[in-house]
């Protein structure tokens, strides 16, 4: 009889023990995990219920929680939603939640470190927890003046940013949507907003094209092989360099020409500046096969090619294929073959020519402010990486005056204000490009860099959207 009670007492205990452990494991080890997984609705569901935090831009909101007679206490509501959609993101019941809206959560929703003891007051207070607010950099006067500037039925996306701190001062992009449509309480007609944005050519609401399109850079890759070159000793921006208007690609019988129409055909041989100036490509498969592809591998790198990069969103890495043979670094070192950036990638390239070489954090986000308007954080400057040395940053940024004062980028002039900029144009099929153009200004103290890409677009349009566009964006800036 005493066997049977100490086997019973034995599994009772064994039994109090598994559930004592599987409730700390819930509660503790795995409650991050369950709280994020996109099956659980219920942490949802106390959210929406919650006064969440708004984001700013200028002091003013552009997403806020107000009050709703509704299904929840709050409703999520955005203003001016086309022009900041792709920066706040979206807070849907049914879709879940993107950008700002999904990294910034903690602090939206007062669950932030910084928040600890104000959770703690209300605990014993019975108050409920009030979210954060964030603060952008973006400058909201700036911000729709670049949005304006791409047509609708275009896919654009434009840059403007501080060199010296990296703050991002505007990033638009169409085509755009209306961020309320997937913040309604109906998970039904939230789910039936979603699928009708999905059918616009382009647009996916889970994506920001500034820091998630990988587009060929075409020519304004040359701002790489200009470091590469230059740091090898040898090249300089006098060097005299043969331009023929076609090349065979080393190892192989594929030809690869000077752009089309351009001026690069009229001068079989020029200085390395001049190369530049009219963005020729032949003479840059002879550099490619002179210098060999680690020094473009090394370079590429430093400026943040297949790194992880958060502004806070997550930035897609952009790539700079290894292994190369050199036919195809030849193609690659043009800013074609398997060569994919992102605006934002184009941008940190000016960014960092423009500050010595130096290449600041990319930042959106200002400062995260409580309730009681106390400064929870708020962002430092901070070094993504040394790209280059001065020196070199120099001699580029001088050779990039070239385009804008003779070359490519002459419709960007303004009247005194000097300027360094690199267009490009990747080809793709039918009768499609890439149009692209990276710059900053003033080049002797910038203030700004800016970076425009029309991806899919006839080389005429294309071409009629960057430099002049740049050229009324810095008209805006310096109030020309």
């Amino acid at each position: 009889m005493n066997q049977a009670i100490r086997n019973t007492w034995i599994a009772v205990m064994l039994l109090f023990v598994l559930c004592l452990g599987a409730l700390s494991y819930v509660q503790f080890l795995a409650s991050e995990d369950l709280n994020d997984n996109a099956l659980n609705k219920r942490q949802l569901f106390s959210e929406f219920d919650l006064p969440r935090g708004a984001i700013l831009v200028d002091g003013k909101p552009i997403a806020e929680s107000e009050p709703s007679e509704g299904q929840f206490k709050y409703q999520r509501v955005y203003t001016d939603p086309e022009l900041y959609s792709h920066l706040t993101g979206f807070y849907s019941l049914a879709n879940g939640s993107t950008q700002l809206e999904s990294v910034m959560n903690e602090e939206l929703t007062g669950q932030s470190q910084d928040q600890f003891f104000d959770r703690m007051i209300n605990l014993f207070s019975g108050k409920a927890t009030e979210g954060a607010s964030v603060e952008l950099t973006i400058d909201g006067e700036l911000q729709e003046f670049v949005y304006d500037l791409i047509p609708d039925g275009t896919l654009g996306t434009i840059i403007v940013s501080e060199p010296k701190t990296g703050n991002i001062l505007a990033m638009a992009s169409k085509p755009s949507y209306d961020t309320n449509k997937l913040a309604v309480h109906s998970s039904g007609q939230a789910a039936a907003n979603m699928k009708e944005l999905l059918t616009v050519p382009g647009l996916s609401p889970y994506r920001n094209p500034a820091i998630g399109n990988l587009t060929a850079p075409g020519s304004t890759f040359k701002i790489f092989d200009m470091v590469a070159a230059l740091e090898s000793g040898e090249y300089k921006a006098d060097t005299v360099l043969k331009n023929p208007s076609s090349v065979t690609l080393p190892g192989t019988r594929t030809p690869l020409n000077n752009f089309f129409g351009g001026n690069c055909a009229a001068i079989p041989e020029a200085t390395f500046a001049d190369i530049v100036a009219q963005s020729c490509n032949t003479p840059f498969v002879g550099i490619s096969e002179k210098l060999g592809r680690e020094p473009f591998e090394d370079v590429t790198e430093r400026f943040g090619f297949g790194q992880q990069l958060e502004i806070p969103m997550r930035v897609v890495p952009s790539v700079f294929p290894a292994e190369l043979n050199p036919a195809e670094l030849g193609q690659s070192v043009i800013g074609e073959f398997d060569v994919k950036a992102t605006a934002l990638q184009m941008n940190m390239a000016a960014m960092g020519i423009a500050n010595d070489g130096v290449i600041m954090q990319p930042n959106l986000v200002k400062q995260v402010i409580a309730p009681d308007l106390r400064v929870l954080a708020e962002n430092e400057p901070k070094e993504f990486s040394t790209a280059t040395s001065k020196e070199i940053a120099d001699q580029v940024t001088d050779m990039m005056r070239g385009p804008v004062k003779k070359g490519t980028a002459v419709r960007a002039q303004v009247p005194g204000l000097d300027i360094a900029a690199k267009t490009g144009t990747s080809v793709l099929k039918d009768n499609k490009v890439n149009s692209w153009i990276t710059g900053f200004a003033p080049a002797d103290d910038p203030q700004v860099a800016v970076t425009i890409v029309f991806e899919k677009i006839d080389f005429k349009t294309g071409s009629s959207l960057t430099s002049p566009n740049l050229k009324k964006i810095l008209e805006a800036v310096f109030n020309q």
